[in-house]
């Protein structure tokens, strides 16, 4: 058995000018950092046995996921689209904060930000998650249900906002 996986699907290239700006400072940050790895990389190298030397294999091995890291912001930033203008605020799009109610009285709040951005634990969640695709155009008093991991989860829009 081969270890082929097919490439994920594309995310979508929408982001918050404030994600945008976040990874910006993070491009410019890690070369700042590489340029710090790249100096104790070569000072681990003077020491003399490669093999050996786990100061060597450690610096190595950081500097190659910086690189990774590099790799995905220089592609990735190019073909994000800033999202900046505020939409209908009756309805939920791109940006939008909304509270949501499940069957047993529990309140969620969420906002629909771009895959570079989501952080679950403070309700931001991608623009191409199931619960996401679900809210899109929906108005104050919409019922959605979604099927995630074979659970169906029913909500109720509460509110919705967007940030200026």
């Amino acid at each position: 058995m081969g270890r082929y996986r097919p490439p994920s699907p594309k995310s979508s290239p929408y982001i918050t000018r404030s994600g945008f700006e976040t990874l910006q400072q993070e491009q410019k940050d890690i070369w700042v950092r590489r340029a710090d790895v790249t100096a104790a990389l070569s000072a681990a190298a003077a020491e003399g046995d490669r093999s050996e030397n786990a100061e060597y294999i450690y610096r190595k091995k950081e500097l190659r996921e910086l690189d990774r890291r590099i790799r995905y912001l220089q592609k990735r930033l190019p073909d994000l689209v800033v999202v900046d203008r505020r939409a209908n605020s009756d309805q939920v799009f791109f940006g939008a904060t909304v509270t949501l109610e499940t069957d047993a009285g529990e309140q969620k709040v969420v906002r629909l930000v771009g895959a570079d951005e989501i952080d679950p634990s403070s309700g931001l969640i991608s623009i191409d998650s199931p619960v996401a695709r679900a809210l899109l155009k929906k108005t104050i008093d919409d019922d959605i249900s979604v099927e995630v991991s074979g659970k169906m989860l029913n909500y109720y829009v509460i509110n919705i906002e967007y940030a200026d």
